[in-house]
């Protein structure tokens, strides 16, 4: 069986340092926005309370399932950190499928941050040590 390219690429992962803080107002924004780009509702994000998905369509398998829409990156986020809310971005992972689609970690932060006027670039950045050590969503997947 031939391998995609995408199979032979590794998971790209950066630590965001210092991390990105969205402030209240913009925090607000940018979480109606994936709110409203939700893939149960034909957009392409998933947030939870701990890391923003990014597919490459809306869900569409059975139920409300994933389906064939595929992860092309995350975004881990703390809440209410450093302060009531705020939050925090402080990793982002490109998927293999993600680097073929052509995402970058500032890309996939900027699809996200358009809606309040930001870029990864342009966040105020705070130096957060609290920050979980470990991917949340692979700890959960790998504690199944």
């Amino acid at each position: 069986m031939e391998q995609t390219s995408a199979s032979r690429l590794q998971e790209q992962v950066e630590i965001i340092r210092p991390a990105a803080v969205l402030e209240s107002r913009v925090a607000t924004q940018v979480l109606n926005h994936l709110r409203d780009q939700d893939v149960s509702l034909g957009g392409v994000w998933n947030a939870s309370a701990s890391v923003w998905q990014r597919y490459d369509s809306p869900w569409n398998g059975v139920g409300g399932t994933r389906g064939t829409s595929v992860l092309l990156g995350t975004v881990a986020v703390m809440y209410d950190t450093p302060v009531r809310h705020e939050v925090t971005i402080y990793r982002v992972t490109i998927t293999p499928a993600g680097q073929e689609f052509g995402l970058t970690v500032e890309l996939l932060c900027n699809d996200a941050l358009k809606v309040a006027g930001l870029t990864l670039a342009g966040c105020p950045r705070a130096e957060v040590s609290n920050t979980p050590r470990t991917d949340p969503f692979k700890a959960r997947v790998a504690g199944q």
